[in-house]
């Protein structure tokens, strides 16, 4: 998974799967998800983000970042 934030544009982009999206569907106020041919989730876009997110603010709790822990 990987975060990206655009400056010029104001939007975040969320990679949940590292794999293009064939489809988008809005699913709130400038939030778009992306989706596969097989209508699962790839990515989610947010435009004006930091009218919808503190984005001085990251939190990550509980994420597995040792990738040969997660497989085991």
């Amino acid at each position: 998974m990987k975060i990206e934030y655009f400056p010029e544009t104001d939007s975040l982009y969320i990679d949940l799967a590292g794999r293009p999206g064939t489809d988008t569907v809005e699913i709130g106020d400038g939030m778009v998800l992306d989706i596969d041919a097989g209508g699962h989730p790839v990515g989610i876009d947010i435009d004006q983000a930091s009218k919808h997110l503190d984005l001085a603010r990251l939190d990550l709790k509980r994420i597995p970042f040792d990738v040969q822990q997660v497989a085991e």
